[in-house]
């Protein structure tokens, strides 16, 4: 895919003012953290299928979702690990659609899902292009996820993610998780990168955009389902990964060429992933 970037718009820093004796410059960029379930890799429509496979029924990923959320804060509070939290999330899902099951056969169905999921895991279509993108724009890259160690990784490396990530940051190996600012800071400290000078990517507006905003860094809420939820200052709007470059250019960085200089509007054109 290539991408025709617009002529730079204005960034939300302003240029100095007449006189200043030092030209206005966007703000360095050096790395792009990004989340990874649901932002680049189709996590809800495996879910949903898993689930329809082992229980005959379309409409429950909700519910399990809901379930999902209640039992991630927990591991995330530090109440339980991740793998009590699976056993504990399939029993209270099971319970709450009517099935009564003792721990082996709680086992047996979250082994039954994890098998499905495995063959189930799809990249969205805008996300190779765009890691291409980033790469050859000189940037560095972080996988930054609230999941759990073991799963994660083999979710990476079997959908051919591994290469493009200089770092990968997940909450159930680092024991905190995001929004929190350590999880952020953790990050830009292990890439010796200041938070102004990174960005985070990711599907969910207050866990993603609005934590990494308050952990200074960029904040780009990529809104896939359309939601039109109107995001707060500070955090800006995606709907796809294919939005992704104009914006980084235009909002945040020269990325590789010249500072601008006052009085000149350059236009880029980013054609097969090169400056």
């Amino acid at each position: 895919m290539d991408f025709a970037l617009a002529p730079r718009t204005p960034s939300r820093t302003a240029p100095p003012a007449a006189g200043a004796s030092e030209p206005w410059a966007p703000p360095e960029l050096r790395l792009v953290c990004l989340d990874i379930d649901d932002t680049l890799i189709d996590c809800t429509a495996a879910i949903r299928r898993s689930l329809h496979i082992l229980t005959g029924r379309g409409d429950l990923w909700p519910l399990w979702d809901l379930i999902t959320e209640e039992h991630v804060a927990l591991v995330v509070a530090g109440e339980i690990d991740y793998a009590t939290m699976h056993q504990r999330r399939t029993d209270c899902f099971l319970a709450e659609i009517g099935i009564l099951a003792d721990a082996e056969q709680v086992l047996s169905f979250e082994r039954r899902r994890r098998e499905l999921l495995d063959h189930s895991w799809q990249l969205f279509d805008d996300v190779l292009p765009c890691l291409e993108w980033l790469r050859a724009a000189g940037l560095a890259l972080a996988a930054v996820t609230n999941a759990s160690g073991v799963h994660q990784r083999r979710k990476i490396a079997d959908l051919g993610l591994a290469p493009f990530f200089d770092h990968v940051a997940i909450a159930g190996e680092l024991g905190v998780a995001k929004p929190d600012p350590v999880m952020f800071h953790t990050v830009c400290l292990g890439m010796d990168c200041a938070p102004a000078q990174a960005v985070h990517v990711g599907d969910k507006l207050d866990t993603d955009a609005i934590g990494a905003r308050d952990a200074g860094l960029g904040a780009i809420w990529l809104d896939r389902d359309g939601i039109g939820e109107r995001a707060p200052a500070g955090v800006h709007t995606v709907a796809g990964l294919a939005e992704l470059p104009e914006l980084l250019v235009s909002e945040y960085a020269t990325i590789g060429v010249p500072a601008q200089r006052r009085g000149e509007t350059p236009a880029f054109t980013v054609g097969n992933g090169v400056l």
